[in-house]
């Protein structure tokens, strides 16, 4: 199988942890850290913006991405939220087994 890191922002702790769980208990990662706060500059509108901002970086697979992105989407309250995926080329081998066995199919 293989293993990708998606990662997404929000403006509060509280979108964050609330995707993070969701993500979780719905089988699509096996794992959402979430990180901050962290400062964020950005063009949005033809302006430079400045933000304080939530990270997730969620454990999933490649097959499940799409599920991912829809499930961030649903939940997600920015208009353009930030929805990257980085392919996981090498990871520990117990590590990697147990996140296979934690996203469902």
């Amino acid at each position: 199988m293989d293993y990708i890191q998606v990662s997404t922002t929000t403006e509060s702790r509280e979108d964050a942890g609330r995707i993070a769980a969701a993500l979780v208990e719905r089988g699509l990662a096996g794992c959402v850290q979430v990180i901050g706060p962290i400062a964020s500059t950005y063009r949005w509108q033809g302006k430079i913006e400045t933000a304080t901002e939530w990270l997730c970086l969620i454990k999933t697979s490649k097959d499940a991405y799409d599920r991912v992105e829809k499930s961030i989407r649903e939940l997600h309250p920015y208009e353009v939220p930030e929805i990257i995926a980085v392919p996981l080329t090498q990871g520990s081998r117990n590590y990697l087994a147990w996140l296979g066995e934690q996203i469902l199919p």
